[in-house]
């Protein structure tokens, strides 16, 4: 169990949180929520011991351990993939790197041996002649595959590093777990992994998410972080929600009672006070008027964007065609001889491990790159507006918010573009902010403002989810549902694109699988193929086994 004993903490007079108490106990997944710069991370990084609370303290049971997954990315990179996981159980790693040492000596002491002796058994009893292949099951789980394990972490891309320091956090079965952001940079295949884990996993979690699916599917309480305090909720993030908005109807038709009753009273002291037969039940209302005290209720922190993308002009039955594309990146083919037709109704998501293939393709339909081979042709009446994964083009320049979003505008008008940005929860004072200094939520808010302007009926999205907090993600998802043009986007948020798509694609090694149907059922699907799959692999090595023993018995 980990507990905050009136943890408050200060910048300046900036205060972040106040008097905070809260128990995180065994057998719980609890998820922490909060807008963005509600301090969520910095709560993980008390928790953790590595920022100092301003007041208060955390506490943990006796001989506990807790493991925090790690966010720096190079901090490994001497190390190599299963020597970093074992680290996540720094003792145990600590024991074995002495132990080794000491065997490796050529001059090997009696003192020496008896410290040998004593490592044996405390390696023994921390379960370490189990850690490497605990550490391979945790890797093979996150898709990182065996011929990597025994590589240096400074050839792994940034992808399979996120996933490596994963399985560190994960590794050893800690008391305590701390994830923040644990889904970031994962394949679907990886996240449904950890999913399970943590479902399976009988000790504490803290994990912070912005993956709606991902919280409900693995929290048992939401911890509420609003106004610098924590409000514990049984539940996942689906029930929390739910609750905390019926408590707010609630409280709204409690003061309701209590503001007609005080109007009551008020019209009855009014009416009778100076009456002399009536100025005792003047008096005894007065007193009750006193005691009724109307429930405090604070707006919350949430600031929800308003995201509206409404086409310029209908759209036509020709939408896209797409004939034989083929692209090759860097040596590695990523489209080979891709080819499908867009209908007017469509909204594709774009699933699978290879992010690349897609963000590819997504390229060369917005017009940013051409492609080896193949054509594409979008329909006449058709117009696109394009978010890219990598916008660091888009905000190379000097040109202020204003003049940057004016560009994209039909309308030059200052207040009409500045209405824009306001949708978007830019004040009018930072349309004059720089935007190559923006954060990375700032410009992707930036694009969407960019999308709206333009107008357009053809949408390509790639991982637009990616910086953004859990209120733009479901002010983003509820757009893209009533969007009444064509939508092709790739997400990593499971909820995200059951709820927009209505039809997959997947870019596979061995070509485009293409289904007209919601996520889950691709997904069941899917699952169903692969399991036919596992049956008959079984069923051909039990054919050769037989084939080999009638072979050895001459039958």
């Amino acid at each position: 169990m980990i507990s905050a004993n009136n943890v408050s903490l200060r910048f300046g007079k900036k205060a972040l949180f106040e008097e905070v108490n809260i128990k995180f106990t065994p057998g719980n997944c609890y998820g922490l929520i909060g807008a963005n710069g509600a301090g969520k991370s910095t709560f993980l990084k008390i928790l953790s011991g590595e920022l100092e609370p301003t007041g208060g303290d955390v506490t943990m049971d006796p001989g506990e351990r807790l493991s925090v997954l790690k966010q720096d990315h190079f901090q490994f990179d001497g190390y190599s993939v299963l020597d970093t996981v074992i680290m996540g159980n720094k003792h145990l790693y600590d024991v074995r790197q002495e132990k080794d040492a000491i065997y490796a000596k050529e001059d090997f002491s009696d003192e020496d041996g008896i410290r040998a002796s004593e490592l044996e058994a405390e390696f023994a009893e921390m379960d370490g002649w189990n850690a490497e292949a605990d550490a391979e099951t945790l890797l093979n789980g996150l898709g990182i595959e065996t011929e990597y394990h025994y590589m240096m972490m400074s050839e792994l891309d940034g992808n399979m590093k996120v996933k490596v320091l994963l399985a560190q956090a994960l590794f050893g079965n800690p008391d305590v777990l701390l994830l923040d952001e644990p889904t970031n940079h994962l394949d679907l295949d990886a996240i449904a992994w950890l999913e399970e884990f943590l479902i399976n996993f009988e000790n504490t979690v803290i994990v912070v998410s912005h993956d709606r699916y991902f919280l409900n599917k693995v929290c048992t309480q939401i911890a509420d972080l609003d106004y610098g305090k924590i409000q514990v909720y049984a539940g996942n993030y689906d029930f929390w929600y739910e609750s905390s908005q019926l408590m707010i109807r609630q409280m709204k038709e409690a003061n309701k009672k209590k503001e007609e009753k005080i109007k009551e009273l008020k019209e009855f002291i009014a009416r009778f006070s100076a009456n002399a037969s009536k100025s005792k039940q003047a008096t005894s209302r007065k007193k009750a008027l006193e005691k009724i005290e109307l429930d405090e209720i604070k707006p919350s922190s949430r600031k929800y964007p308003y995201i509206d993308f409404r086409p310029k002009r209908e759209i036509g039955n020709e939408v896209l065609t797409v004939q034989n594309l083929s692209k090759t990146v860097n040596g590695e083919k990523l489209l080979d001889n891709i080819s499908f037709t867009v209908g007017r109704e469509d909204k594709i998501a774009f699933v699978g491990p290879n992010t690349l293939a897609t963000t590819a393709l997504f390229k060369i339909l917005a017009g940013e790159d051409e492609p080896d081979e193949g054509s594409y042709k979008w329909g006449v009446t058709t117009s696109q507006g394009y978010f890219p994964k990598d916008n660091t083009k888009e905000f190379d320049n000097d040109l202020i918010m204003v003049d940057w979003l004016t560009q994209f505008s039909d309308e030059k008008d200052a207040t009409y573009v500045r209405g824009f940005l306001g949708r978007m929860l830019f004040p009018g004072d930072a349309g004059v902010k720089k935007v190559k200094v923006l954060s990375g939520g700032e410009k992707v808010r930036c694009l969407f403002s960019k999308i709206m302007i333009m107008g357009t009926n053809c949408l390509i999205l790639d991982e637009p989810t990616n910086h953004l907090d859990m209120e733009s993600i479901t002010a983003l998802n509820n757009a893209l549902i009533k969007f009444p043009g064509v939508v092709l986007f790739s997400c990593q948020d499971h909820q995200f694109i059951q709820t927009t798509a209505n039809r997959i694609m997947e870019l596979t090694a061995t070509g485009l699988i293409d289904k007209q149907t919601s996520y889950d059922e691709y997904l069941e699907s899917d699952e169903l193929a692969r399991k036919r799959q596992i049956m008959n692999m079984d069923r051909a090595i039990e054919d050769d086994a037989a084939a080999e023993e009638d072979a050895e018995t001459g039958e």
